[in-house]
């Protein structure tokens, strides 16, 4: 036994005079050895005011939590794992992606782990606080105009080109690698199914690449066919309609202040599992920004846009249900990145969302 179990052990001897019935060890946490195996595992948190306003319990899980930042970390791992498992990278290798950010950042993690060089594509709308991070993190970061998939200009046209004029690179392309929708499938799913001990009614989340929304579902629905899996659109994605229209219809036009979600197309990653969907809906921009700053408010919870989407989605979709019902999505990342745009009151009403916000939330705008 180790030195650390061994304290661990005595520090928990008590008496049984001294021991309530119901006495718990405290909590350990899990050692690891490096960044890559600190990713996953993160906490299920039900949002306890929100849940008692719907009548039904409200379970986020906590991406933020992972050690890059993001849910993203996830796939940079497991696309990584697979490109060397495959001979694709060695060492002193170059890893190239087209991201809105988070896998980026979750890839220069791991590359400056692994000891590979890192180069991202991504469109110059997001936040520079995401390209900030990048180069903070070693990364060559080339931001570029947001143009749509069919132009060849596109950040992950770009990101595959480069890749391909050097030696011992690989473009690690998550949109439609589907190794990213595996990661969730063999990670994601299985910790929300045992944090709850099964007894999930409803899964929703937002979707990019479609690797987390896609693996979860199919584990999900793996282990029971009855859980209903709804996928949340912002405005300008093509997906919603998609769905709702059994793939007859694709309707573009609109945009999102959201970042790293909405698509223009269905992705590698998303198509395994159209028939296992059950339902599409669409949330607004007016909704998701209330909904961040009341997450702050009443839960405590500083995230995202995207974030805040989802937990918008998991409250339309609880309403479909039984009072008491268990609906799970998923909090990307903290507002941190977002922070000069989503709590700027300049910002806001540019973007025509300052009204939007309830009246005693305003308050926690707090720049400009």
């Amino acid at each position: 036994m180790s030195r650390i179990s061994k304290l661990f052990r005595r520090s928990i001897r008590i008496s049984a005079a001294e021991t309530p019935l119901d006495f718990v060890p405290p909590f350990v946490p899990a050692v690891c050895d490096g960044f890559s195996q600190a990713i996953g595992n993160t906490p299920l948190i039900k949002l306890p005011r929100i849940s008692k306003s719907v009548g039904r319990n409200i379970w986020a899980k906590a991406e933020f939590m992972n050690p890059g930042g993001s849910i993203k970390d996830r796939a940079a791992k497991y696309i990584l794992d697979d490109a060397e498992k495959k001979g694709l990278i060695s060492a002193g290798g170059t890893v190239v992606e087209g991201t809105a950010g988070n896998t980026g950042i979750g890839l220069a993690h791991v590359c400056r782990l692994r000891g590979y060089k890192c180069v991202i594509y991504m469109p110059n709308t997001q936040s520079p606080s995401k390209i900030e991070t990048l180069r903070l993190l070693g990364a060559e970061v080339h931001p570029v105009p947001a143009v749509a998939y069919d132009n060849p200009d596109n950040y992950n046209h770009q990101a595959k080109r480069h890749a391909e004029g050097l030696q011992n690179a690989v473009w690690t392309n998550q949109f439609d690698n589907t190794v990213n929708r595996q990661a969730h499938i063999d990670s994601t799913g299985p910790e929300i199914w045992a944090q709850l001990d099964g007894k999930v009614d409803a899964w929703t989340c937002s979707t990019g690449t479609g690797g987390t929304f896609a693996g979860v579902t199919r584990y999900l629905k793996t282990m029971d066919s009855g859980v209903k899996c709804v996928l949340a659109d912002p405005p300008g994605s093509v997906l919603y309609s998609y769905i709702r229209s059994n793939g007859k219809e694709i309707i573009r036009g609109g945009s999102s202040f959201t970042e790293g979600i909405g698509q223009g197309r269905v992705t590698a990653n998303l198509q395994p599992d159209l028939d296992l969907i059950d339902e599409a809906i669409q949330i607004s921009d007016e909704k998701s920004i209330a909904m961040l700053y009341r997450l702050l408010d009443e839960e405590g919870i500083y995230v995202g846009g995207t974030s805040a989407l989802n937990v918008v989605a998991a409250i339309e979709t609880a309403q479909t249900l039984p009072e008491g019902s268990n609906v799970v999505t998923v909090l990307c990342d903290t507002a941190q990145k977002y922070t000069g745009k989503v709590f700027s009151k300049l910002w806001l009403k540019e973007k025509n969302l300052w009204d939007a916000i309830p009246e005693h939330l305003q308050k926690y705008a707090a720049l400009d």
